[in-house]
């Protein structure tokens, strides 16, 4: 049996049953996005988590920052349960650009708007890597699904980006989320070709974040195999998860699951890129168009979705909240 790496060790086993109960309890934590008459048909593939932001700048101390666990280890067994689909099942519409926010106090050259995201989830704290993007409301930052649910019951408190981290310092601030969106196909069955979520983010200071570090532009339905540059902040065996790593190559379709959406990179980055951005082409200023998600032991190749139709109406709903 095909073992994964570090970077997908073990997320908590879904149940449609599960998922059926706690999405009709009514709970405040894990509510559906509210629709407007142009969002209609947005809405099925989108699952909208509310998050209670009180106290979270403040929760996030140097050494709970320090403490916190890598993300990755919630994704492993959505990877060894993920179903198996045709990839003709992950939709593809019209292909679509947004281009990038330039940023108004970041320093000319810098990479403002990839940084950490931390979390609580299931008593435990834990971090994974996000990216600031363009988008309507100014505040919307990519993660992977797994960073912000794990399963019923599991849903991210706590949750707060930190751009530009480095050696525990937050030179942009703790920016807190309000709302945590990601697609309806990762709630129901933890379905490893649609991990992906977008996190709406607080006002800090009366700022809005890409107002501050910039957004990356975002792009859907593109053809398969480009070249990319992946980032994050790997914390596993020879990285220490205090500064941001890259990695870089063509995108292959995953052969060990075959029947996954997915496609590879080159790259050795292990726990804590999670959630990370691929920008098309080199460098970080390209458009983003999928996330560090997953790897395999023994292989040095990370895995993302495939930014199609339903991961694009979930980036445009969370861009419109």
């Amino acid at each position: 049996m095909t073992r994964t790496r570090s970077l997908a060790s073990g997320i908590l086993s879904f149940s449609a049953a599960a998922v059926l109960a706690l999405t009709t309890a009514g709970g405040a934590s894990a509510a559906p996005a509210s629709p407007s008459p142009s969002e209609d048909a947005l809405l099925p593939s989108v699952a909208r988590l509310a998050v209670n932001s009180t106290g979270a700048a403040d929760y996030w101390t140097a050494d709970r920052m320090e403490g916190a666990r890598p993300g990755d280890v919630l994704a492993g067994k959505a990877l060894a349960t993920s179903p198996r689909s045709n990839p003709a099942t992950v939709a593809k519409g019209k292909n679509t650009k947004v281009r990038a926010s330039k940023a108004k106090a970041a320093t000319t050259g810098s990479v403002t708007h990839i940084g950490k995201v931390f979390f609580t989830m299931g008593g435990a704290n834990y971090v994974c890597s996000g990216n600031a993007v363009t988008s309507r409301n100014k505040s919307t930052v990519s993660t992977a699904g797994h960073c912000v649910f794990g399963g019923p019951g599991q849903e991210a408190t706590n949750f707060v980006f930190v751009p530009a981290y480095e050696n525990g310092q937050a030179p942009y601030g703790k920016w807190t989320a309000s709302d945590l969106y990601t697609t309806s196909e990762w709630t129901a069955s933890g379905d490893i070709s649609y991990d992906t979520a977008f996190a709406v983010m607080d006002r800090l200071d009366g700022d809005l974040l890409t107002d501050v570090v910039g957004g990356s532009g975002v792009a859907f339905n593109e053809d398969r195999g480009l070249s990319y540059t992946s980032y994050g902040y790997p914390a596993d065996k020879q990285y220490n998860g205090e500064t941001l790593k890259s990695c870089a190559g063509t995108a292959t379709n995953d052969t060990v699951n075959p029947a996954f959406t997915t496609q590879g990179i080159p790259c050795d980055m292990t726990s804590g890129s999670s959630g990370g951005p691929w920008f098309i082409g080199s460098g970080p200023d390209g458009l983003q168009n999928s996330i560090n998600s997953y790897g395999y032991s023994g292989s040095k190749v990370m895995y993302g979705p495939y930014w199609g139709d339903s991961i694009e109406k979930t980036y445009r709903v969370a861009s419109r909240s």
